[in-house]
């Protein structure tokens, strides 16, 4: 009888492993055992870079709505808990990007939570 060896399941296995370390430098490219381990761990980065992303991007917006809100004469808290008490729904990344493309309307809303403070 024929040994039965899974053949086409392995060399499934083996091509989709392959083509997700398309591009890895070396033998980590071409050899299982080391393109296995160089995936596993391009996988669990890719993983957790997602997450940092949002992260990064959500200190982008502070930072720049602390610069813009001291430009109008404001702290960036102080301008944070004056929207929340003009019970404004504005988030950090459309105010950001008002403060940046429409420094005018900008200034009006930060008028308004100064408003909102007094």
């Amino acid at each position: 009888m024929v040994r039965a060896t899974n053949a086409v399941a392995s060399h499934r296995r083996k091509k989709r492993l392959f083509k997700l370390a398309k591009g890895f430098v070396g033998d980590r490219k071409n050899h299982l055992r080391l393109t296995s381990g160089a995936v596993m761990r391009a996988m669990a980065y890719n993983y957790a870079h997602r997450k940092q992303k949002k992260r990064d991007f959500r200190s982008l917006w502070i930072m720049r709505l602390n610069a813009a809100a001291r430009i109008n004469g404001i702290s960036y808290s102080k301008f944070i808990y004056g929207l929340k008490k003009a019970q404004c729904e504005l988030d950090r990344k459309v105010l950001a990007d008002m403060a940046i493309r429409d420094p005018g309307s900008f200034a009006a809303i930060v008028g308004f939570a100064k408003e909102a403070l007094a």
